[in-house]
């Protein structure tokens, strides 16, 4: 899922197996199911619409009741070859057999277009015919990228088909790879260096991508590796920490950041605290840079920024 950043996989198939294969349309009588046993007119036009050419069939249809009306009148009979499923007419001449039916040549169209199959390859669903523009168009599986249709190769990831081509990382745009695993947010599929850098939360310390685990501390994530003090870079004795302004220092360099280090001792000063010549000190190490006893405050002499005792002050710069 989004937040979980788990590897998918995808599948790829064969398009055609989804949906259909085209029916062929065989040669004068064949007489095999699903063919035609005679050759068909022409083709119409490639400008001729829907109107037009039910117009001309309708025409058709007047010439070839006229030419049948003729010959019985001069007494020549024709043989019916059975009954058209169109126009329930009888078929004198060239016949279509398809579908388990027979049909008048020009009668035997695509259901969506009114273009005539004899010259063509046909599709069949749910017995009616169709060209193959229009059947791929109604029924083959659509991609999910450019939403036209699959014809050959099919891959189905996130619910979806894609042609192979266009199952692409929504960020970059690079393919995968056929074993290449991806990743999935808002129903789009992500390499796996654009998921992290996109989604990934981002370490407090280095900024880069987390894609395993972590440490949550102070409002962030960090690597674990990272997660050491902003100073001298070591890692925390037994887990403990301080912290200052949101990040994490060992308790020496908390201090000195606070400014709460011994001038004498170079430790942080975490009870008493003596200031003195802007520094501060260990009450215990606030001592006569002569005779190191331990001095009080407002009794000692500052002489080149070091405390002397009143006694020794006298004797050495009195």
């Amino acid at each position: 899922g989004g937040g979980g950043g788990s590897a998918l996989s995808k599948q790829t198939s064969d398009a055609s197996q989804l949906y259909a294969q085209p029916r062929t349309m065989p040669t004068p009588g064949g007489g095999e199911a699903g063919g035609m046993t005679s050759s068909p007119p022409p083709a119409p036009g490639s400008g001729e619409d829907a109107e037009s050419s039910a117009t001309r069939l309708s025409q058709l249809d007047s010439m070839l009741g006229h030419l049948q009306s003729d010959l019985s009148r001069q007494g020549i009979t024709s043989t019916s070859k059975g009954t058209c499923s169109a126009c329930q007419k009888d078929i004198v001449g060239q016949v279509i057999t398809a579908l388990g039916r027979t049909w008048h040549p020009h009668h035997f169209i695509c259901v969506c277009c009114k273009a005539e199959l004899a010259t063509q390859n046909f599709f069949e669903r749910e017995g009616k015919a169709y060209c193959e523009k229009d059947y791929h168009e109604k029924f083959a599986p659509k991609c999910g990228y450019c939403d036209g249709p699959i014809l050959e190769r099919c891959m189905t990831a996130l619910g979806k088909t894609w042609h192979p081509e266009h199952f692409i990382c929504a960020h970059c745009g690079n393919p995968f790879g056929p074993s290449e695993s991806f990743h999935e947010k808002d129903g789009q599929p992500y390499c796996r260096t654009d998921y992290y850098s996109l989604f990934a939360p981002k370490c407090g310390a280095c900024d880069r991508p987390i894609a395993d685990s972590f440490v949550s501390a102070l409002k962030k994530k960090w690597h674990p590796e990272c997660f050491n003090c902003m100073e001298c870079g070591e890692a925390f004795k037994g887990g403990n920490f301080f912290e200052h302004d949101l990040m994490p220092y060992c308790e020496k360099h908390y201090y000195n950041r606070q400014g709460a280090v011994c001038s004498q001792c170079k430790k942080p000063v975490t009870g008493r605290c003596i200031t003195a010549m802007g520094q501060k000190y260990h009450p215990e190490h606030f001592v006569c840079a002569f005779c190191m006893k331990q001095l009080s405050m407002g009794t000692f002499k500052e002489h080149g920024e070091r405390p002397y005792c009143m006694k020794c002050y006298g004797k050495l710069f009195g």
